[in-house]
């Protein structure tokens, strides 16, 4: 006989519906129904952008769930929003289409140059929601420092008295920054293969 134990309805504490790292296994549909419920809508904005008809965004974005089951215990192992994982397994599934159909047709050099630019396009929509979310994840002192030199273009020195530091802190955070900013985006990375 098997034990269960009591999880609320939304799983952990702090996670809406679709992000419960505590249902139990035998509740691996009931999750993947509720991220359904929750990021499909979104999910099949996205793709329709990207792909020629709606059948065959209707199958990118089923593949993307069927992958979010498969990798259930890797996305509810921690707090991490699942959309961003979701997004990106849809765009390597949107890449993998685009690669596929573009070897079975001979193109012309024109088109090849459309698609490069449809692909520039994918890739930087995806990155940005990708760093989006991975610097939400950032402590405050290290976002604030990050967001202040890279996107207001300052100096360590400016961000600095900006943020009413000392520079060699504001170095440091920087340097602290950047090591966890890369290690989530390479985790995130890894989880979407």
């Amino acid at each position: 006989m098997r034990s269960h134990t009591h999880t609320p309805r939304g799983g952990a504490p702090g996670h809406a519906p679709g992000d419960a790292p505590g249902d139990a296994p035998g509740d691996a549909d009931a999750v993947v129904r509720q991220l359904y419920s929750r990021h499909a809508k979104a999910l099949h904005g996205y793709v329709d952008r990207f792909c020629p008809d709606s059948a065959s965004a209707d199958d990118i974005v089923q593949e993307t769930f069927i992958r979010a089951w498969r990798h259930l215990p890797k996305l509810t192992a921690d707090d991490r929003p699942v959309r961003p994982w979701l997004f990106r397994v849809a765009r390597n599934l949107l890449i993998d289409a685009d690669r596929a159909a573009r070897s079975r047709q001979a193109g012309a050099p024109v088109q090849q140059a459309d698609d490069a630019r449809d692909d520039s396009a994918l890739d930087q929509v995806l990155d940005r929601q990708l760093v989006s979310a991975a610097l939400r994840r950032l402590s405050p002192a290290h976002r604030a420092v990050l967001v202040a030199t890279f996107y207001h273009g300052g100096t360590p020195a400016t961000v600095a008295r900006q943020l009413g530091i000392p520079s060699g802190t504001a170095r440091s955070r920087l340097h602290y920054a950047l090591h966890a900013l890369r290690e989530q985006l390479q985790d995130d990375d890894a989880i979407a293969c």
